[in-house]
């Protein structure tokens, strides 16, 4: 069976709220072709499968952060009356057992796809730098030279920390 949404178009939806990574109702509704009313009413229907640690509503403070974002643009103003219901991994999988469609196998197929390979992308990257401090140990402090090579890719492979509030892309 083809992968018919591509994973580059499911992780442009993907934002860090909270520290955790999520989707927005209206991002998968608009995945799914369905209107953002109908998946919020089946999740209300289905709230006992739901934890938090699942899926949860934007506080204002988050909802007005977010909503600021686009400022510039009024279609994307559309529908952003009500704060959003944010779905973990988890949440998202769980969505397949009351969204039942073949639109929604497929997008809860490419949505597993695009966080699995996030998740690779981090661990490579954590990885990578691991390896790199090995080897920087073993050169030593002996060549200027390779030291200051060693300086400028650590630069690049440090891991920033983003507050634990700030939303936005990943």
């Amino acid at each position: 069976m083809s992968n018919l949404i591509p994973i580059e178009r499911v992780e442009r939806r993907i934002y860090l709220i909270r520290g955790q990574k999520v989707m927005l109702d209206r991002d998968i509704a608009e995945l799914y072709e369905a209107a953002t009313k109908v998946l919020k009413q089946a999740v209300k229907r289905n709230m006992a499968r739901f934890p938090e640690d699942f899926m949860f509503e934007l506080t204002n403070e988050e909802f007005q952060n977010w909503r600021s974002q686009f400022v510039t643009s009024n279609s994307d103003k559309i529908g952003l009356r009500w704060k959003p219901f944010a779905f973990t991994e988890q949440g998202i999988a769980m969505l397949s057992g009351i969204i039942q469609s073949s639109k929604a196998v497929q997008v809860n197929i490419a949505i597993m796809r695009a966080f699995v390979r996030i998740r690779q992308m981090i661990f490579t990257h954590k990885d990578l730098a691991q390896k790199f401090k090995e080897l920087e140990g073993r050169v030593g402090g002996h060549d200027q030279q390779i030291r200051g090579l060693f300086d400028a890719i650590q630069k690049i492979l440090e891991i920033e920390e983003k507050p634990k509030n700030r939303i936005g892309f990943i």
